[in-house]
């Protein structure tokens, strides 16, 4: 008998956060304190818990200041209006209600969120795994994990596989869809790991990645569909193969022309997976928190309604998980 996979969720913080911010009024305690992020992200954290029931949480945040893509390209991102203060100021409370929840929250300098959720996301074992007890010396096995990235970003779609899918905030914290590999293909008609190169000729406005200037989303798409990867076309540019003969000489101009820029920008948009964040599954299990704890953070916000759905007289967390699952 085959045993069940475990699922493992890992939280694109800051996108989700922002998504938040932006998409409900402003809310404030009676003190003041903006929390309509804060209570965003927290609907949508239950939602997914309710949907998805996970076994394991991480939570992945950016840090403050450059990244090693600055270093390549400085003026990477340099086109994005400043974020709000009132963004900025919600994400610590985020950061609380996180840990009264006991999910544990990555983040490394030089790194973006995305590149810890590509390093935990490759370290979750897709098949039946052995492995031995640190404690006892008894061989035991670690089942398989379904992975699931919760974002607002399309950038993570990358990561899509087999094993990983991506709850995307399409719009607002309601409006969600899941992606998997069919739904990729059927989005942009290539597969998630082609989707490099599809922004090393298109580019990104977003993250001001330069792709191949003049060259569309369209002709982008036809290119990687017809040569794989960026680095079949060049080979084949540069060889004259009778393939690149069916490309009309403007074409062949702007990809041979701006080379050096496609591949700095396959490299900007690829999402690392070896960042070291000592990374545990044992410490992101969820489930293990205390109600207490919780009701009092959530009164502290005046989540008034969401301490009443929390409510049970027994402090039992296993018991707040199931009723969490029943939101």
């Amino acid at each position: 008998m085959e045993k069940k996979k475990k699922r493992l969720i890992i939280i694109d913080s800051n996108s989700i956060i922002h998504r938040a911010y932006h998409a409900l009024p402003p809310l404030t305690t009676k003190k003041g304190e903006l929390v309509s992020a804060v209570y965003g992200f927290l609907l949508v954290f239950l939602k997914v818990i309710r949907e998805f029931q996970p076994d394991y949480i991480a939570a992945c945040f950016d840090v403050p200041g450059p990244t090693f893509r600055h270093k390549k390209f400085k003026e990477y991102k340099a086109k994005r209006p400043p974020t709000p203060k009132e963004l900025y100021q919600q994400i610590p409370k985020v950061k609380e209600i996180l840990k009264a929840f006991q999910v544990q929250v990555f983040e490394k300098e030089s790194f973006e969120a995305d590149d810890l959720i590509g390093t935990i996301a490759r370290l979750a074992p897709k098949k039946f795994t052995p492995y031995r007890n640190e404690v006892s010396g008894a061989e035991q096995v670690l089942p398989g994990i379904e992975t699931i990235i919760l974002s607002g970003d399309l950038d993570t779609l990358q990561l899509v596989n087999p094993q990983t899918k991506v709850y995307f905030l399409r719009k607002g914290v309601k409006d969600v869809v899941l992606y998997d590999v069919a739904e990729v293909e059927k989005k942009y008609g290539i597969s998630p790991s082609q989707l490099l190169d599809f922004k090393a000729l298109r580019g990104d406005p977003s993250d001001n990645i330069p792709g191949v200037a003049g060259i569309g989303e369209k002709t982008a798409i036809k290119l990687i569909k017809k040569f794989k990867n960026i680095e079949n076309l060049y080979e084949q540019l540069e060889e004259q193969n009778r393939d690149i003969e069916e490309l009309k000489p403007k074409l062949r101009n702007l990809l041979l022309s701006q080379k050096k820029q496609a591949f700095l920008s396959k490299n900007l948009v690829q999402i690392r997976n070896n960042v070291p964040i000592g990374f545990e599954f044992k410490k992101c299990q969820f489930g293990n928190f205390n109600r207490k704890n919780l009701e009092s953070l959530l009164l502290n916000f005046e989540f008034y309604s969401l301490i009443k759905k929390l409510s049970n007289p027994q402090n039992d967390s296993a018991v707040i998980e199931q009723n969490l699952k029943l939101w």
